[in-house]
């Protein structure tokens, strides 16, 4: 099973990335989604929680209904475990892999955004993920993600990065 892994559009998703969902069999996205026209342009299987900037003065007024079925915390069951999808926010920066580790050890792997760095924490389970930023904003290097490869023996974890700037 092919799941691409986002955070932070903000509003805006690079169309490249959402090109790569249409190869996927899931997309979990880790808040901060800041439109629905977002989590349409990934496509139908969206996992998607919401960030510390998902807020109603920040989504179109006939979007707060899609807004308002926003988790928190949500998860997916994979080939091989289960992958948590949470914004990261709730967790300080200084010792927050450590933290969602503890928070969520039954997990696989642990997707979260918030911090807009690109991090693959493939030291201890679960596996703590973060694939930076899908829009526009503060992408540290352009526009990233992430691609997990599930299976019931082995999960694979490819980092995107597109260095030459947003596309829309």
């Amino acid at each position: 099973m092919r799941v691409l892994l986002v955070s932070d559009t903000h509003g805006r998703i690079d169309a490249r990335i959402a090109a790569l969902a249409r190869d996927c069999d899931a997309v979990a996205h880790a808040g901060d989604v800041g439109a629905a026209a977002v989590l349409e342009a990934l496509g139908a299987q969206v996992v998607a929680v919401r960030g510390n900037n998902d807020v109603t003065a920040k989504w179109a007024a006939g979007e707060h209904d899609r807004l308002a079925a926003l988790p928190a915390e949500a998860g997916l069951e994979l080939p091989g475990g289960r992958l948590v999808v949470v914004h990261g926010d709730r967790w300080p920066a200084a010792g927050r892999h450590a933290a969602l580790r503890r928070a969520f050890p039954a997990a696989r792997a642990v997707v979260y955004g918030h911090s807009h760095q690109l991090a693959l924490d493939q030291d201890a389970l679960p596996w703590i993920l973060n694939p930076g930023a899908a829009g526009r904003a503060r992408t540290n290097g352009g526009p990233s993600c992430l691609l997990l490869q599930a299976s019931e023996r082995s999960w694979q974890v490819q980092a995107v990065r597109h260095s030459d700037g947003f596309q829309a």
